[in-house]
């Protein structure tokens, strides 16, 4: 069942689906962020915005409006 990533708990792994934007698409596909690309997101900021996530290796800084904008799948 796809859910938006801002749903998901840190530390599971999902799926990326599909975003919910185009414009968030571009944006993220340049840093590697890509539907079919396992993602986990690594910290929740004291308040829930920012989150850090671990894409390819690395941790990226998303605001909580752009993870709402991204279906996932728990693996």
């Amino acid at each position: 069942m796809d859910k938006r990533l801002s749903d998901i708990v840190a530390g599971v792994p999902v799926i990326i689906k599909s975003f919910e934007k185009d414009d968030i698409f571009l944006k993220l596909m340049e840093m590697g962020c890509v539907p079919g690309e396992i993602i986990k997101i690594d910290h929740v900021a004291p308040l829930g915005d920012p989150i850090s996530i671990i894409v390819a290796g690395y941790h990226l800084s998303l605001r909580i409006n752009e993870a709402e904008m991204i279906w996932v799948e728990e693996i």
